[in-house]
């Protein structure tokens, strides 16, 4: 009953999130974007009707389908972020109502909102990972020097953001990182970052000492940082020079921080 009124108000309510959005784009990428609401408000309503199953499925390539056009026309993930927080209150309405309506029990009106919550979830989950590997799997040679000579913060979700570091660090890259992270963490008032160290060759004295400071002025901001791509042979340089990790989140990849953060697990 709930789903079949979503449905047959996709069209209000696609029309209503077009009123909504603030983002200049074009025509051809306006198109894009009444696919992705028709794609979520078929999700959201899967996962209203109880069909979880199929909610999952079709998520997962919704999510990579987004974050490819996103990547395309250099589109920030925000937008397809809005695209879920947006559609996730319109759609909220509509099942308070109709649970009114109806007269469901509170137990019933439960369930079916922590459906709707974990498909939710759940895309904001698939479109930060499929962007943040789409980043790093477009990186070509040339890019990726232009990396080593910047150290870029990427907003991945509302209140997370990604330090991918690539690249030997030296004094003077080693301070940009100390500005950049701060600097930039506070800006786009992020509550955690994530600083990933896959790219990184060789930590030393030097970085080590660089990126802890980092993190104690991060938490002095009120930003959690949680350390991603320790390699094997990093966390024993790290111990052999007697740095103290038993206070910071560290994860072996970029996906499992993600996961920590998100609580979301996708097998």
């Amino acid at each position: 009953m709930i789903a079949n009124r979503i449905l047959s108000e996709k069209h209000q309510l696609i029309k209503h999130k077009t009123q909504l959005n603030t983002h200049q784009t074009s025509i051809k990428i306006d198109g894009q974007l009444q696919e992705w609401r028709e794609n979520i408000i078929d999700i959201y309503a899967a996962s209203v009707s109880r069909d979880m199953e199929t909610s999952f499925n079709v998520l997962k390539e919704w999510g990579r389908e987004a974050v490819d056009t996103l990547v395309n026309y250099n589109l920030p993930l925000e937008i397809a972020l809005n695209e879920v927080r947006d559609y996730r209150n319109l759609i909220g309405h509509i099942i308070k109502e109709e649970a009114i309506a109806l007269n469901l029990p509170i137990a019933e009106f439960y369930d079916l909102l922590s459906d709707f919550d974990t498909v939710v979830d759940r895309a904001v989950h698939w479109l930060s990972i499929s962007y943040t590997r789409m980043f790093y799997t477009r990186i070509n040679i040339a890019e990726a020097s232009a990396l080593e000579l910047s150290i870029p913060v990427i907003k991945i979700s509302d209140k997370i953001g990604v330090l991918p570091i690539i690249g030997d660090i030296d004094t003077q890259r080693a301070q940009e990182l100390m500005n950049k992270a701060l600097s930039k963490g506070s800006e786009l008032s992020l509550e955690h970052l994530i600083i990933d160290l896959s790219g990184v060759p060789i930590i030393d004295t030097m970085v080590a000492d660089r990126v802890f400071k980092v993190i104690k002025g991060l938490s002095l901001l009120g930003i959690n940082a949680i350390l991603s791509g320790i390699r094997p042979e990093i966390a024993q340089t790290m111990v052999n020079l007697g740095v103290d990790v038993s206070n910071i989140p560290i994860t072996s990849n970029l996906q499992r921080a993600m996961e920590q953060l998100l609580k979301v697990k996708i097998a």
